[in-house]
């Protein structure tokens, strides 16, 4: 039996419901990105694309979120976003499954990878 990567440890450690949104967050990111890699890093689960971060899971009092990076390229659905004062990231927010929207996260992870761009880079040359 292989041995379980510590982002799927983490995520299957989570008490109910988070386990299941983020069970099922994962599910809709590895579906819309077929080529990402789950990597865990600052000891929660981060998604990589082509060795860029592509957005990474977190859960946290009593939700999940699906944070990301280039916030100032989405045209759509950014009312669904929470800023929580984080200044190069923002979140869609979840307390329940049933408030899991494909289309919006689907939206997102397309328009990362269009940007293409490492988020820590440019955070280092400001």
């Amino acid at each position: 039996m292989s041995e379980m990567n510590p982002a799927e440890t983490y995520i299957l450690k989570q008490i109910e419901p988070y386990r299941t949104i983020l069970l099922q967050l994962q599910s809709v990111i590895e579906a819309t990105v077929p080529n990402a890699e789950l990597l865990y890093k600052w000891k929660i689960p981060f998604y990589y694309c082509n060795g860029v971060p592509l957005c990474f899971l977190n859960q946290s009092k009593d939700y999940v979120d699906l944070a990301f990076w280039h916030f100032e390229a989405m045209e759509n659905h950014t009312e669904y976003f929470i800023d929580d004062n984080r200044k190069s990231i923002r979140s869609l927010r979840y307390k329940a499954v049933d408030d899991i929207n494909d289309d919006v996260i689907f939206y997102i992870l397309k328009k990362q990878l269009q940007i293409n761009t490492n988020p820590f880079k440019l955070i280092r040359k400001k």
